[in-house]
């Protein structure tokens, strides 16, 4: 069995790709239940945020291709485009990229945290689905531990900058002043959650919460001091917002360019900037068009987001180093339950032919042959059986002239503390 993850992120697609190839949380379910029916995959989860949607996955031959194809399926999209932008990794190679993504060092922002929890919702959600199995269960806790030591023992997480962060940065290079700006945050997760935290610190008070229900608006709302709105009010809201930040998880735009542009001749045209966190989009491409609307997409947070790496670069040097050895420690325990697994069928495979030997044994003693005969027998025939599968192998590496089969076989078979027969 092969472990494979496989999957796009912002540094392979656009965000028009990540879109269209997202998973919608009601989505995930037949997601993994598709997933798990591929003939190829015994184990499956699925990762889906705004930067990236990854699948991993235990497969057996040719799963990457039978899982790219059903990606492609799964979202209307031809194999051919998702081959130009998907990459994937093997065993060792996906198991490093897993901690990786774990530890924040995949990540647009260097190091952010919001990762690892969403990391976890989709660990929850593929056990709650029935996708994993012991290879991925060990792989994620493997994957959380390591993410933890990175937290604890480098300066990776310090001074915590996320793109919630990186959004309200560019915002403070626009508006000298906060504290005479309205914000307007659309949605009511994490990530609008902290987008609220950065502005209520940067000194803006006037903040509107629009959520799809009032009550998840209402207690963030709360929080901030602002106050709360369903999506429907959005068109009076935008009127009197100078800054407005979306993340929610709506497959369809809710800012269009025609309720945008209606705000702004209402604003009499004072300029709106605008930050649409979300993938799917929340906010209609051709709203950018319009000459008093500053317009960006988590694609154009890059500068921040550099400035940030620069400072993060010695902590993700170290974590490097952290994940390097949870591979290796990861790749020891599997190779220790690889050899378990041997033992096992091994140690079977001797006990049905114990079990074999000992029934024809009982049997002729029942019919009143000589015990001794029966004994001398039954060890002769057992010998020969346990015997003659590794002696016919032998025989054939011998003739196929693999001396590696002939040595390893030396080490495993032969007791060096037992008298040979020339000592005698």
């Amino acid at each position: 069995m092969t472990l494979l993850a496989l999957g796009i992120n912002h540094n392979t697609a656009t965000v028009e790709v990540r879109e269209q190839v997202a998973f919608a949380p009601h989505q995930l379910e037949v997601a993994l239940t598709e997933l798990k029916c591929l003939p190829q995959v015994h184990e499956a989860a699925v990762l889906s945020t705004c930067n990236r949607t990854e699948l991993y996955c235990i497969t057996g031959e040719a799963g990457e291709r039978a899982i790219l194809d059903w990606l492609g399926r799964f979202h209307g999209l031809a194999v051919t485009q998702l081959s130009r932008c998907a990459y994937h990794y093997l065993d060792e190679a996906a198991a490093r990229h897993l901690m990786r993504v774990a530890s924040g060092l995949d990540s647009m922002v260097l190091g952010e945290p919001q990762i690892l929890g969403q990391l976890k919702v989709a660990y929850q959600q593929a056990r709650e689905y029935r996708g994993l199995g012991g290879e991925l269960e060990r792989l994620f806790q493997h994957a959380f531990a390591v993410a933890k030591q990175v937290r604890t023992e480098t300066g990776i997480g310090e001074n915590p900058v996320s793109v919630a962060y990186a959004a309200v940065s560019l915002a403070s290079r626009i508006f000298d002043d906060f504290s005479r700006s309205r914000a307007l945050l659309v949605g009511a997760g994490e990530t609008i959650e902290l987008v609220g935290r950065h502005l209520s610190e940067a000194g803006i008070r006037d903040i509107v919460v629009a959520n799809r229900t009032k009550e998840r608006a209402e207690r963030l709302a709360q929080e901030l001091g602002g106050e709360a709105i369903v999506l429907g009010d959005i068109p009076q809201a935008l009127v009197r917002s100078d800054i407005v930040i979306t993340s929610t998880a709506a497959p369809l735009p809710i800012l269009g360019k025609g309720m945008v542009e209606r705000a702004l001749k209402m604003r009499r045209h004072r300029p709106i900037f605008m930050v649409d966190i979300a993938v799917p989009r929340d906010i209609e491409p051709q709203v950018g068009e319009l000459s008093d609307v500053f317009l960006y997409t988590v694609d154009d947070l890059h500068e921040v987001i550099d400035e940030n790496r620069r400072h993060r670069q010695v902590a993700a040097d170290q974590a490097e180093e952290l994940i390097a050895l949870g591979v290796s420690h990861w790749q020891h325990e599997r190779r220790v339950r690889g050899a378990g697994n041997l033992i096992r069928r091994y140690r079977e495979q001797g006990e049905a032919l114990r079990v074999s030997a000992e029934s024809q044994a009982l049997a002729q003693l029942a019919k009143g042959q000589d015990p001794e005969k029966v004994i001398r027998r039954l060890t002769q025939q057992l010998t020969n059986k346990l015997l003659h599968g590794p002696t016919l192998r032998l025989r054939e590496a011998s003739g196929a002239e693999r001396h590696d089969l002939i040595q390893a076989a030396e080490n495993l078979l032969l007791d060096p503390s037992a008298p040979s027969q020339d000592s005698e």
